[in-house]
C-alpha cells in the first residue's frame, strides 16, 4: 500500500479544523466553510514562517510572544488579496485563538 507523504500533515490539519469548529462561538459555527478554515490554516502557517515570530528567542520561561492581532490582520489582508472573502477581524480572531488552543492541547505551546 502506497503512503501519501502529506497524509500526516493533512490529518493534523483535519484535526485542527475540527477543533476550531468546536471552539468557535455558536454564532460563528456556520459562518466559515471547511475550505475557508483550511485556507486560514495555510495563511496562519505562512505568517509563522514569513514573519520571523518563530525565530525570536523564548523568554526565561520558554515562551514566545505571538501577536494574535497581527495574525488576524494578515489573514484579513491575504483573504482580500486572494479574493477569498472580506472577513471581520473579530470573527477571524476566534479562528486564530482556536488554532493556538489546538496547539496548546497538543502540548506544542504553553
Amino acid at each position: 500500500m502506497a503512503t501519501d507523504e502529506f497524509a500526516p500533515e493533512d490529518l493534523d490539519d483535519e484535526k485542527t479544523v475540527e477543533f476550531i469548529k468546536n471552539y468557535l462561538p455558536q454564532d460563528l459555527k456556520d459562518k466559515f466553510s471547511d475550505d475557508e478554515l483550511y485556507y486560514f490554516l495555510d495563511v496562519i502557517s505562512d505568517y509563522y514562517t514569513t514573519s520571523g515570530c518563530l525565530d525570536v528567542q523564548p523568554d526565561g520561561d520558554g515562551y514566545i510572544e505571538i501577536d494574535q492581532d497581527a495574525i488576524v490582520d494578515y489573514i484579513v489582508k491575504e483573504a482580500r488579496k486572494d479574493k477569498i472573502g472580506d472577513y471581520a477581524p473579530e470573527d477571524i480572531l476566534f479562528v486564530v485563538q482556536g488554532e493556538m488552543e489546538y496547539g496548546n492541547s497538543l502540548g506544542q505551546v504553553e
